[in-house]
């Protein structure tokens, strides 16, 4: 009898036993609760084999949409004592505990997506969820963007990148001698080489307790943030999702007002992204002007955004046929490159998936193929990690990873 399980049934297992009745963790022991872009793409693997699931996935993340828009980025359904920092650190004020800050916004995007895989079942779910899906566009756009219209992220982990170099700079100039002891949870689960450092830790714990000592009250925390970047990955998930939405809204007669014009303004912010000296889309300090002058894989979501660059195609071109696993998350030939420190070199499947998406849709076919077939050798020869080496495909971070599981389901493993 042979007991040979395909990746692809390994794949819906893995979602399978992540689900937590409503949402999906990211991964057992490292990740106890539902985080807000891990559950967009959760859904996209869901929507291959059980497309009801897939909506239910997305309702519960809006579920804890605060009254004011805003969708953060960690929903704490359940207590989970070990985890820090925990809902009494954070001290949210939404429906459910949260945190106090977003995640790069794909869940508009994906529930396209899902919608287009069914639209007949889909259409009452995805009309009922867009009023929710367009107030937090607007929440981004009222306290996020820079004067260029570029989409800030005001934490590290607000942008899903933590520990990027594109933060270094900013990070270094905050005083973090102030936020005591703690224990981190993260690296009693898997190496601490791996993992954000603790100067960088206690700098995400100070940008938490200035949110949480002032409310969340945004006004406030323009004044009182020293963290806040301009960020392509914020600026092009944010532009894709507004195009999502307006498609949306054209589709089924929903309001929208003003969002072609947020378009506009959103498109004009993701440009002015372009570090001409560097030749790549890059992060700007919103309080300095300076340059990150970092090379990352969020570069390369430009595409996905629905905007083109030749040397963008030149670079993602090199990266296919140098680096053994693209994309990483820096460039390996700048000098912080770390090719199994968190964001700092690893490649992540879900970013790739991003990146392919807009490769395909802008017409570069062959790229996105390319792209696609590689990622797919990844994951079936290493695992279902949470981010792999790009120079051995070594598997890092976690294991049986939800959003790792899901790209195989919707697009690295598909014929």
């Amino acid at each position: 009898m042979n007991y040979y399980t395909t990746p692809s049934e390994s794949a819906r297992n893995i979602l399978i036993a992540n689900d937590r009745g409503g949402y999906t963790i990211p991964t057992s022991g490292l990740y106890p609760y539902q985080w807000n872009w891990d559950s967009a793409v959760a859904a996209l693997g869901f929507a291959e084999f059980d497309i009801n699931r897939a909506w239910v996935e997305l309702e519960t993340l809006f579920s804890g949409q605060w009254a004011d828009g805003m969708v953060p980025h960690i929903l704490f359904h359940k207590p989970d004592p070990g985890y820090f920092p925990g809902p009494d650190v954070w001290g949210g004020t939404g429906p459910i505990p949260s945190s106090g800050i977003i995640q790069p916004p794909l869940a508009a995007t994906m529930a396209r997506r899902v919608l287009d895989m069914d639209p007949v079942s889909g259409k009452e779910r995805m009309r009922a969820l867009f009023p929710k899906m367009l107030a937090w566009h607007r929440w981004i756009k009222a306290w996020r963007l820079d004067d260029h219209g570029a989409v800030c992220t005001t934490h590290p982990w607000e942008a899903g990148r933590d520990n990027a170099p594109d933060w270094d700079n900013t990070m270094a100039a905050i005083d973090a001698s102030d936020v005591g002891e703690y224990q981190r949870r993260d690296t009693s689960h898997v190496n601490s080489a791996d993992r954000p450092t603790k100067y960088d830790y206690d700098r995400y714990i100070k940008l938490v307790n200035i949110g949480r000592e002032a409310g969340w009250d945004q006004a406030k925390l323009l004044e009182l943030n020293p963290f806040r970047v301009a960020d392509p990955t914020m600026s092009f998930t944010t532009l894709r999702a507004a195009r999502d939405l307006l498609a949306v809204s054209n589709d089924l007669g929903l309001e929208a007002d003003g969002l072609s014009a947020d378009i506009d303004r959103l498109e004009a912010g993701a440009r002015s992204l372009w570090n001409e000296g560097l030749g790549a889309f890059d992060a700007r300090d919103a309080h300095t002007g300076e340059w990150a002058e970092s090379v990352s894989n969020a570069s390369y979501l430009c595409w996905y955004a629905g905007i083109e660059s030749a040397r963008m195609l030149e670079r993602v071109k090199t990266v296919l046929t140098t680096v053994p696993h693209p994309i990483p998350s820096y460039d390996p030939h700048m000098p912080k490159f770390d090719e199994r420190r968190y964001w700092r070199g690893p490649t992540w499947a879900f970013m790739n998936m991003l990146t392919g998406f807009g490769l395909a849709e802008m017409g570069h076919g062959v790229e996105a193929e390319a792209l696609r077939l590689k990622t797919a050798r990844l994951i079936a020869g290493h695992g279902f990690a949470e981010y792999f080496d790009p120079l051995t495909g070594g598997p890092a971070g976690g294991n049986s990873f939800t959003w790792t599981a899901a790209v195989w389901l919707h697009w690295a493993g598909r014929n």
